[in-house]
């Protein structure tokens, strides 16, 4: 891929070239109306993975012995019933179903980081495709839209199980009582703000981070090639420490994954709760 991207003198590319060429969306439009494509393409479609498959899975699911994919799915079902009961001591039917979808499509997009650097951009370059970045959540818009879903989801049932009167009269008094208003509207109001906020930023730096750190791995292995006496070296060294990262890394995915999912279903927990 290095190898095909030009720089503006007719030369080979440059390590900036190289990463920022990476980070670059592919996009339609102008202006606000600028659509990152391949974003919208990758979040799709791996959204619609889940829903297939686990519609397939419900479809298929036996009483007796379960297959492996069904398995997987329980585990995962009961994983997630389990940190929202843990949270969440009312009623919904919404909470639960929402927490398995959050954290199974983030988990797919997050773990688009560990397919090569290298391997999806060269094939969308032989089709023509200039950009392409494989990992959603490296895309603060589709961080940010989602935590913005969670927060309109919140605002929601904050105004339907407290009421208008109720909700205010909490912004009002809590957590100080009523001789604060003043100051308790204002650090519930920079609460309300900084949880989407929070949420999307948390999600795309740790993403955008191991991106770039992968990325950078692919230079030196390339640069460490140009050189010809540390070529073995310098190849089975950035091999070892792209080993190293992407072990780590998949800490991080399912982790990710777990504190947004985690964050939702306590928010929208704190949105059922009335406070006296």
């Amino acid at each position: 891929m290095a190898a095909e991207i030009e720089t503006a003198a007719g030369q080979g590319p440059t390590s900036n070239d190289y990463i920022s060429h990476h980070l670059l969306n592919l996009q339609h439009g102008e202006g606000f109306w600028t659509y990152n494509v391949d974003s919208i393409f990758f979040s799709v479609t791996l959204g619609l993975l889940f829903v297939v498959s686990f519609f397939l899975a419900a479809r298929k699911a036996t009483s007796g012995v379960p297959g492996r994919f069904q398995l997987f799915c329980e585990v995962l079902i009961d994983f997630i019933d389990t940190q929202v009961r843990d949270s969440f001591h009312g009623t919904s039917k919404l909470i639960a179903p929402l927490a398995l979808t959050i954290f199974c499509w983030i988990l797919l997009m997050n773990f688009m980081d560990v397919v090569p650097v290298d391997l999806l951009p060269v094939i969308g370059h032989k089709a023509g495709i200039e950009h392409l970045k494989v990992v959603p959540t490296t895309d603060l818009n589709i961080t940010l839209g989602m935590s913005l879903t969670v927060f309109l989801l919140v605002m929601f049932y904050s105004f339907k199980i407290k009421g208008f009167r109720g909700f205010g009269w909490e912004l009002l008094t809590h957590p100080f009582g009523k001789w604060m208003m003043p100051f308790n509207l204002l650090l519930n109001l920079i609460e309300h703000v900084a949880r989407p906020v929070s949420l999307a930023l948390r999600l795309f730096g740790n993403l955008y981070a191991g991106e770039v750190i992968f990325l950078l791995l692919a230079v030196l292995g390339g640069s460490f090639a140009i050189n010809s006496f540390a070529g073995i070296g310098g190849a089975f060294g950035q091999l070892l420490m792209g080993t190293v990262w992407a072990c780590f890394h998949i800490l991080v995915i399912p982790l990710q994954a777990f504190i947004f999912t985690v964050l939702t279903i306590v928010y929208l927990a704190q949105a059922h709760e009335t406070h006296h």
